[in-house]
């Protein structure tokens, strides 16, 4: 299972968390996780409407778990309760 968090994020998903893919478009493009939102880091703190309401799970992914990372220290100062960093998209269950 993946580096930061294993199983809980496997659960968080399944039980309706949002995933955000916090890298580059052209990553995203090239592969990512099923139903993942595409929200660049330095993106994030514009365009937290399409994430929703700030007591909602989220699991953010990037390449290598830095940029999730920042974006769940990003989310979590924006008032997000439950922020799960899951690492790269290969930590991601399933993938």
């Amino acid at each position: 299972m993946g580096l930061f968090g294993g199983n809980s994020v496997d659960q968080k998903i399944k039980a309706g968390a949002v995933v955000v893919d916090v890298r580059t478009v052209d990553e995203y493009e090239d592969e990512h996780f099923p139903k993942a939102l595409n929200i660049p880091v330095n993106e994030l703190q514009t365009r937290t409407g399409e994430i929703g309401a700030t007591d909602k799970p989220v699991v953010l992914y990037c390449a290598s778990g830095a940029r999730s990372a920042m974006g769940a220290r990003i989310l979590k100062s924006l008032g997000y309760k439950d922020v799960t960093n899951a690492g790269g998209l290969y930590d991601m269950p399933g993938f």
